[in-house]
């Protein structure tokens, strides 16, 4: 299977989702996080660093709870330049 390359739009994305996690993790060690979230520390380190920019749901949702985010914070915050950009390409 043939992975089509990521549009700017997803690495950044991404990236801003890396930031999110990272600024809620605070103090907390990587490998703490991730193993109670149930994922390698190898897979955190490349979702923060935004290396990943299109982790899976479940990774993510694991994650987010073990921080105390809600998806829908998430979803706000890593969203929040798609909606700048949205209402021009709803009018095309």
């Amino acid at each position: 299977m043939v992975r089509l390359p990521l549009t700017p739009a997803e690495v950044e994305r991404g990236q801003r989702l890396g930031m999110l996690l990272r600024r809620a993790r605070g103090e907390r060690s990587m490998l703490e996080t991730a193993l109670d979230a149930g994922v390698s520390p190898e897979t955190l380190r490349k979702i923060e660093s935004g290396r990943v920019a299109t982790p899976a749901f479940s990774t993510i949702a694991a994650i987010a709870n073990v921080l105390g985010l809600s998806l829908d914070a998430v979803w706000a915050e890593v969203s929040q330049a798609d909606d700048v950009v949205a209402p021009a390409r709803r009018s095309a």
